[in-house]
């Protein structure tokens, strides 16, 4: 079969790769209906992690069930499936307690930019739907297994509730979906913090109520102005930088709580200057798991388009353009078809 391949910053390839097989009876074996590139996959792209030697990409899927490992009975060849970047059993105790990317088993996706694929913990991962949803919906539900569900991990971190003001710090596809995320939990006012017009457009039509252009300090110094002084309620921080973790933490009010989802590049945080804060902090890997039935459910019923943010669409031979034109910022996120 054929995938994406990362040889060294700035160079991916698509080339034939080793075929996707059942190498566990916990595994699955699917067919891609679309794949796409992530805005963390621009960090080996960028240099900023290294690529020590070529390897596969990829951590976003749907697809058609090909083949199920013998202890896989919650999904069958022939379904049409969602799962999670971060595998699980769905039966471990963190599983139990809502954390599965934190699986006492957990298998991170890294080969999803490829014809097949082979997932682990299939039993506890995959959902299927009723039925092949229409194509429509298809960018809707991939988004669903890392950005959107991750922008709603950004926001139930960071406890948007109804009513509430909350800021999201970051305008790429998981801001914009932690957008929805706010507007969908309640949220009454929803501050997006974006320099691109594009960018604010979508945040807007999600449901942003005010954009903030500035960065930094005078970001922060923005956002106390648009809440009398105080800070909002819940800031999903969604980049990774540490300006973005900075500028998260001063940007919510005492008592208040920042759900961060970024993954951290050179993050530090004074410990002094948190504690005294009383900002709240939780953040990490989204387990999406937890979320899979419900934003599907809201997916499937268009209450929720998530799939708006892929506005470049390619050929999956045409892998290495998508990575390009996002870190270029001519594209938010690239969908990719076999």
């Amino acid at each position: 079969m054929r995938g994406a391949v990362i040889h060294a910053p700035g160079d991916i390839r698509f080339e034939t790769v080793e075929d996707a097989k059942i190498l566990k009876p916990t595994d699955a074996v699917i067919r891609t209906a679309v794949t796409c590139v992530c805005g963390s996959d621009l960090w080996p792209y960028r240099g900023a992690e290294p690529t020590e030697h070529a390897h596969p990409m990829g951590h976003e899927y749907v697809g058609f069930v090909e083949e199920v490992g013998s202890e896989v009975t919650s999904v069958k060849p022939g379904q049409f499936v969602i799962g999670s970047f971060a595998t699980s059993d769905n039966t471990c105790a963190n599983c139990r307690n809502g954390f599965q990317s934190s699986c006492l088993n957990v298998e991170f996706m890294s080969t999803c930019q490829a014809e097949y694929v082979r997932i682990p913990n299939a039993q506890g991962t995959l959902v299927a739907t009723d039925g092949v949803p229409g194509e429509e919906f298809w960018p809707g539900l991939l988004a669903v297994s890392d950005v959107m569900g991750t922008g709603w991990w950004a926001a139930d971190a960071a406890e948007v509730r109804p009513g509430s003001t909350a800021v999201v710090v970051g305008d790429g596809a998981v801001g914009l979906c932690g957008v929805i995320a706010a507007k969908e939990l309640g949220a009454e006012r929803i501050i997006a913090m974006s320099r691109h017009e594009s960018r604010q457009k979508l945040a807007r039509e999600f449901g942003a109520t005010d954009i903030v252009t500035e960065r930094g300090e005078d970001g922060v110094a923005r956002i106390k102005e648009l809440t009398g002084g105080i800070g909002a309620d819940s800031v999903l921080e969604c980049v990774g930088t540490a300006q973005a973790m900075s500028q998260a933490l001063h940007s919510a009010r005492p008592g208040g709580n920042v759900g961060f989802v970024g993954v951290p590049q050179e993050v530090a945080i004074d410990g002094q200057e948190l504690f005294f804060s009383h900002v709240g902090l939780r953040g990490g890997p989204a387990p999406v798991r937890r979320y899979l039935p419900d934003l599907i459910g809201r997916v499937l019923t268009g209450a929720i388009d998530p799939g708006k943010v892929f506005d470049l669409t390619l050929p999956l031979d045409q892998v290495a353009e998508g990575y390009k034109a996002m870190d270029e910022r001519r594209a938010i996120k690239t969908l990719l078809k076999p």
